[in-house]
């Protein structure tokens, strides 16, 4: 029995399949220290639901009527009251879906089928603001990091020195994105192959790397294709 008068977590739930809802709305409506607040089964209802009833908790099913319903859900939950806190669930724990549903400023991250402990733990940990991330989610949310950290790294270095270029080396970086061999390249230009192989040379050691084709991974990783 709850105590009247004591505060209850109020959480909703977004989830398009009917069976799933119920259940874990009947698993949150079973604790002492939680009550539902409402629930949906689609983005756009629990958008609506959220900013009218203020809950504290929302469980946000990621694919509803559409793949990223409940991340667009999210958004607008979270542009509008931000104070509302949201736990994604889904059955795909990938590191690119990881990384849309955290980047909406939800604060945790739970995959169906955990146990009903694990999943009350997360609510709870969530309203308390002490959440913890699993830990498949922390290692993917660092490694995330850690790669755009580099990428900005190599951003400024990359720039920094396309801008000591000559016009020579940009049309050879050119054709190598066009998938050019040294021998086409050479044909293109008029001149001999050592010539550009001499050239290439140049441009790996301004770039710090070992192979042409590491010079275009880099540029496609950084989206600078049309500087050239």
């Amino acid at each position: 029995m709850k105590k009247i008068g004591e505060y209850l977590i109020r959480v909703m739930v977004a989830e398009d399949i009917d069976i799933l809802r119920e259940d874990f709305c009947e698993i949150i409506g079973e604790q002492e220290d939680m009550e539902i607040a409402g629930s949906a089964a689609s983005g756009q209802e629990i958008v609506k639901l959220a900013l009218e009833r203020k809950p504290d908790i929302v469980l946000m099913d990621i694919e509803m009527e559409t793949l990223t319903a409940g991340i667009d859900a999210a958004e607008q939950i979270h542009s509008s009251s931000p104070g509302i806190k949201i736990i994604f669930m889904t059955a795909h724990e990938t590191d690119d879906m990881i990384h849309s549903g955290m980047g909406t400023g939800a604060v945790d991250y739970i995959v169906k089928g955990c146990d009903d402990e694990v999943l009350l733990e997360h609510i709870r940990r969530a309203y308390d603001g002490t959440t913890v991330l699993d830990s498949n989610v922390s290692q993917s949310i660092m490694k995330e990091y850690n790669r755009l950290r580099k990428s900005e790294q190599s951003l400024v270095f990359f720039i920094n020195n396309v801008s000591h270029l000559t016009n020579s080396e940009r049309e050879i970086i050119r054709l190598l994105l066009d998938g050019r061999k040294i021998r086409e390249i050479a044909r293109i230009r008029s001149v001999e192959e050592v010539t550009i192989k001499t050239q290439i040379k140049g441009l790996l050691h301004k770039f710090g790397c070992s192979r042409s084709r590491e010079i275009v991974e880099l540029i496609r990783e950084l989206g600078l294709e049309k500087l050239f």
